[in-house]
């Protein structure tokens, strides 16, 4: 199996995941985060595709892909955060978005490793490009996590770390 047959297959793995996560989340929000996820799974692995094809021109569509994913996350973070500052999340959400993140970070450590394995510069360049937009889904989770973890903080924060403003 070569590197895109793989990629294409951990592509298909993670819309799987981020589907499934979707048909379970309860928190409309945190779905459409998790379908736009998803999404962005299913450009990848036709972009792939294209790469195994020999076209490589695809990498633009996936960095406009993943950056329209993140903006309509912050957004979506703003305008929740906004209307509902005391929402609170079930505790085992965490431990699914915390899967999540794992394997958007195999998936960007694979592909830095398979780069590193390429000769051909231009196949180099575009691998590294794909684990940059595979740790872009890494921080997209990790504001994911902040956020359901944000009322733990709040509540540290508004106890211990602000007394002197009283």
């Amino acid at each position: 199996m070569d590197i895109f047959d793989f990629a294409m297959q951990m592509e298909k793995d993670g819309q799987a995941y981020y589907e499934k996560m979707a048909e379970q989340a309860e928190n409309q929000v945190l779905k459409s985060i998790l379908m736009n996820l998803a999404q962005d799974e299913v450009k990848h692995y036709n972009i792939f595709k294209k790469f195994k094809e020999g076209d490589m021109s695809g990498i633009d569509d996936m960095e406009s892909s993943t950056m329209e994913t993140l903006k309509n996350a912050k957004n979506v973070f703003q305008k929740l955060s906004a209307s509902k500052p005391d929402m609170t999340f079930p505790a085992d959400i965490v431990g699914a978005w915390k899967e999540a993140q794992e394997i958007e970070k195999k998936s960007e450590d694979f592909y830095r490793m398979k780069a590193e394995e390429v000769d051909n510069e231009g196949v180099k360049k575009t691998v590294l490009r794909i684990a940059d937009e595979e740790h872009k889904h890494w921080v997209l989770i990790e504001n994911v996590l902040e956020f359901l973890d944000r009322p733990n903080h709040w509540l540290e924060d508004a106890e211990w770390n602000h007394l002197d403003e009283y």
